[in-house]
């Protein structure tokens, strides 16, 4: 999926974990065929699952979304840290391992985009993450969640690189709204990325979030994503009643799907069908809900 991409075999994937985990040699091992972008997912036994990250990256970035990963599993459901892997044959960098979650990511289950349940579900989760306490800290990293402006750069080439793949015109011209709107609200606490494949559900109901390593304070607008990424207009609306949302986190949450869509659909068009349809179909509603 990238130019840079770290590949990993099941079978050297096992012998990383068997030789550095021995006490782990008597479990299944399996490479899953999942859709995420950011790391070859391995399973171990029924308890544990070890990521592979897809691209070069450092022993302190992976501690690092380790401590922000156990932070956030005190208080929602979501998996824990469990060690830090070091890089070995055909494998060169470091790698974790997490308890496994069960459940079924949301971008598997065409019937959650009509569930009011989930809506609910969903607003009690970033109602819950924004009372957990800052401790003073702020937006403090690169990526989505700070300064709608910044990502100026990232959107142009977004769409021009979508020439032919959308409506760059009219996308644009929502940009050049959106990235405008002034920013009220102070930072809350915020998973980051509650994009489909990061939410699981079981009889169309949340039962976990994945990915929390990026978990920390951010602009509040940042989560409501999930509102545009996986939800039609009725639950979508159920979902905002849900909350104490201001029409101006509405409209600015509306700035961070766009920017994060723009990407996926044509990065991902060959290389990842599934994630490029993700963003085609949120960029959908966007428009849609501009009367476009």
């Amino acid at each position: 999926m990238h130019d840079d991409e770290v590949a990993i075999t099941e079978e050297t994937a096992k012998g990383l974990i068997f030789q550095q985990f021995p006490a782990w040699t008597d479990l299944p091992v399996q490479l899953l065929d999942a859709i995420g972008t950011e790391n070859t997912i391995v399973r171990i036994g029924d308890d544990l699952a070890a990521r592979f990250p897809r691209r070069p990256t450092t022993q302190a970035r992976l501690e690092a979304e380790a401590r922000a990963l156990g932070s956030l599993a005190e208080h929602v459901t979501s998996p824990r840290p469990v060690a830090l892997g070091r890089p070995g044959p055909g494998f060169p960098q470091p790698w974790s391992v997490q308890t496994w979650l069960p459940g079924t990511p949301a971008s598997d289950d065409e019937t959650v985009h009509s569930s009011h349940d989930l809506a609910r579900d969903l607003a009690a989760l970033i109602n819950t993450l924004r009372e957990i306490d800052t401790q003073g800290r702020t937006f403090d990293r690169a990526g989505r969640g700070g300064d709608l402006l910044r990502h100026d750069a990232w959107v142009d080439t977004c769409l021009r690189r979508s020439a032919g793949l959308l409506d760059v015109h009219h996308l644009r011209e929502l940009w050049t709204h959106l990235r405008d709107l002034p920013r009220e609200a102070p930072d809350t606490m915020s998973h980051g990325d509650l994009i489909p494949g990061n939410i699981l559900v079981s009889d169309g109901r949340f039962t976990g979030v994945l990915d929390g390593g990026g978990f920390g304070p951010a602009d509040p607008a940042l989560d409501l994503i999930v509102g545009w990424h996986l939800l039609d207009h009725e639950p979508r609306e159920t979902f905002w009643a849900a909350m104490d949302v201001s029409d101006l986190d509405r409209e600015r949450s509306q700035a961070w799907a766009l920017e994060q869509s723009m990407g996926l659909v044509w990065y991902y068009a060959q290389t990842n069908p599934a994630m490029s349809r993700m963003g085609r179909r949120t960029l959908d509603r966007l428009m849609s809900a501009r009367g476009r």
